[in-house]
């Protein structure tokens, strides 16, 4: 747990960075992102940043509704971070384009007062075997796949680049940004130093959530069935209305209300024993 030291210590500089608080999105490393940035500290956070050309540490907050957060309200493991572009707004906002480097946990907050600062280390990740890391990474790719084809949310395109990524750590990074999972369970990602541990956990989360997109498709189906019967339904007692309401009782009319009678008594019969068949 990180702890506020203002007065700092024996600190090395290199290992001081300059910390913005994050909404809603957790940055992991080797991504690219694009951060609209409005609170007065984290502006003046960017520009220390750009002053003296260091990196940043993104960390997500714990609540995104938080205005100013405590540092006991922001996670303690980030991304050590590059700003490639920095633009300041007309509104007073700054557009910041951002790459995640490496994950780093916070040992201790040096200041709150201008910008949140924090003395950071940078987490090295284990060796792990080669054969098993390539094994949980193909069935990570494979999983993806199954997953993006029932979440119409992930453009099926990321796919194809995920596939051409040959890194472990890389690859388990990617997926993991693009489940649609909660927060805390993406900084329980980032969290894992461990790539085996991380592509296991990315499986066990993949494979939950495809259980629940496959309920899902399956309801989708039910309602459509039953909206396109109702339709059909309607549409026939509409028609049996005006043939009644057009010709009377007629022996014209008689005979089509009868036809048309047959017709959506047969199509229920038919409708029910499709229904039967896909229970």
């Amino acid at each position: 747990m990180s702890d506020l030291n203002p007065a700092g210590g024996d600190t090395s500089r290199d290992r001081v960075y300059p910390v913005l608080p994050l909404r809603d999105i957790v940055v992991f490393p080797g991504m690219i992102v694009p951060l609209f940035v409005g609170r007065e500290k984290s502006v003046k956070a960017l520009e220390e940043v750009m002053r003296d050309d260091k990196h940043i540490l993104v960390v997500t907050q714990k609540n995104a509704q938080d205005d100013d957060p405590a540092p006991d309200q922001i996670y303690d493991t980030g991304t050590v971070a590059t700003v490639l572009q920095l633009l300041k707004l007309p509104d007073g906002t700054v557009k910041v384009l951002v790459e995640g480097l490496s994950r780093a946990t916070i040992d201790r907050y040096l200041q709150t007062v201008e910008y949140f600062e924090a003395e950071a280390t940078v987490l090295p990740e284990p060796e792990h075997d080669a054969t098993e890391l390539e094994a949980l990474a193909r069935s990570a790719q494979s999983e993806f796949e199954n997953y993006v084809k029932l979440n119409k949310k992930i453009n099926a395109e990321v796919v194809a680049a995920v596939a051409q990524i040959e890194n472990h750590s890389k690859l388990a990074d990617t997926i993991a940004s693009h489940l649609v999972i909660k927060i805390n369970e993406k900084e329980d990602l980032l969290a894992t130093v461990s790539v085996a541990d991380r592509f296991t956990k990315i499986l066990g989360l993949m494979e939950g959530e495809i259980g629940v997109l496959q309920v899902e498709k399956r309801i989708r189906s039910r309602v459509k069935r039953q909206m396109e019967k109702t339709q059909r339904e309607y549409y026939l007692n509409e028609q049996m209305k005006a043939i009644q309401r057009e010709l009377g009782d007629g022996e014209e009319g008689s005979n089509e209300l009868t036809e048309l009678r047959r017709a959506h008594q047969e199509n229920q019969i038919v409708q029910g024993s499709t229904d039967q068949g896909r229970s």
